[in-house]
């Protein structure tokens, strides 16, 4: 029986969804977090405590573990413990991708210049020290990328201290909000001090903008979805709400994403397993805006089904220990997902009409995530979503209806 080594983060949505992946297969797992279970009423299984921010450290205590209890490979569920991962994978002489090629998805400014090196269709981007004054970065913004344009945290996920600013003036403002993000002890966890003291500014793009699931096989690119974002995604704020497959676009475009995000793949030296691309189209080309060396994130995996019902989790589990894949076509349905958005700040007093939501046609579940007294942020600050509504049916426009309708049911009092 193969031995798998889960790293979640006591964050993540994704851990049961996982285990249950792991018991239909009979693969022995032992889950690796950083604090404490992400487990629903403890650990199911192995469960051992490793450090996600210190990666010599994090690294040494897996290779310790695994000395006594051996795993047969290390499968990173979420961004916080893909390095991890990829460092004790090594160590270990198991299967991995190049520690380097992480490194660059878990860095933006690192990423857009393997981009930009590879001939891929890039913005003007420059790097500025937090310490910087900006003012005189607004300045240096305008002279050498333009305006508009978009703030990024090098290291935080989920659109977190994503800014878009027109001008001088909304950039000073967007600039101090980021530091002010990066200063925060969660933030500093997550992306680590290394990473905490620059922000990343971007030419806007301006288009739609789609993601792509794939699953690497020495080299080579296997899409296994393409999921259309019907909100438009334009600013200030990148806060994620609609995701929709199969893609609505033309044949010829979709070629065009696959391409592009085989080739960003390649230029970051990634060579096995999941990948999740986040690509921007202006009309004429594709631009990479970001890659990471996971699945799709959240509850979004949900959404997707091979063959005759195998969860994205399965498959995932049955790359990763070699055992036969049986079909990577996915369902015929239509099917999509809302991360339900914060509307204001606050504390998650109710929430009401979830029975009329469920309700809705081709409605499948209502997931609240946060729970009631929780406290909620919305974007950039924020990390969580209120929660998952899924639908599944004969059409993406179908789907996309259900999902808009089942939402305008949903009221959230939050004091």
């Amino acid at each position: 029986m193969a031995r798998v080594m889960l790293l979640i983060p006591s964050a993540s949505y994704r851990a049961p969804d996982f285990m249950e992946a792991a018991a239909r297969l009979g693969v022995e797992v032992v889950v690796g977090t950083d604090r404490r279970s992400p487990l629903e009423g403890g650990s199911h299984g192995g469960l051992a405590t490793f450090d996600f921010v210190d990666l010599e450290r994090g690294a040494n205590e897996i290779e310790a573990y695994a000395t006594l209890h051996p795993v047969d490979t290390i499968v990173a569920v979420d961004d916080g413990g893909t390095l991890l991962a990829a460092r004790a994978a090594r160590r270990l002489e198991l299967p991995h991708n190049p520690v380097s090629a992480v490194e660059a998805t878990r860095n933006k400014s690192l990423l857009r210049a393997k981009m930009q090196a590879a001939g891929l269709p890039s913005p003007a981007w420059l790097v500025a020290l937090v310490s910087e004054a900006p003012e005189a970065v607004a300045v240096s913004v305008r002279e050498r990328v333009g305006y508009p344009v978009v703030l990024k945290p090098l290291a935080l996920s989920a659109s977190r201290g994503v800014i878009r600013a027109d001008d001088e003036a909304e950039f000073v403002r967007a600039f101090r909000r980021v530091v002010s993000i990066l200063s925060t002890e969660e933030a500093l966890a997550e992306c680590g001090a290394e990473h905490a003291d620059r922000v990343l500014i971007e030419g806007y793009i301006p288009g739609i903008e789609v993601s792509l699931e794939g699953l690497l096989a020495q080299g080579h690119l296997r899409t296994l979805a393409i999921f259309d974002k019907p909100d438009p995604l334009v600013g200030p704020f990148f806060e994620e709400t609609i995701y929709v497959t199969p893609s609505r676009l033309p044949v010829e475009q979709q070629r065009l994403i696959e391409e592009t995000a085989e080739r960003a793949c390649f230029a970051l030296g990634l060579r096995d397993g999941p990948v999740h691309v986040e690509i921007r189209l202006d009309g004429r080309q594709a631009y990479v805006v970001d890659v990471a060396a996971r699945s799709i994130g959240g509850l979004c995996a949900r959404t997707l089904q091979f063959g005759t019902g195998m969860s994205l989790e399965e498959l995932l589990l049955r790359h990763a220990t070699g055992l036969d894949v049986p079909s990577f076509e996915r369902d015929s349905q239509a099917a999509g997902v809302m991360m339900l958005p914060i509307p204001r700040a606050g504390t998650l007093r109710a929430v009401e009409g979830v029975a009329e939501a469920e309700s809705v046609p081709l409605i499948e579940s209502v997931t609240v995530s946060i729970p009631i007294g929780g406290r909620v942020v919305p974007l950039p600050e924020g990390t969580e979503y209120l929660g998952f509504v899924f639908a599944r049916g004969g059409s993406p426009a179908e789907v996309e209806a259900a999902l808009r309708a089942a939402h305008e049911a949903l009221v959230f009092v939050i004091e």
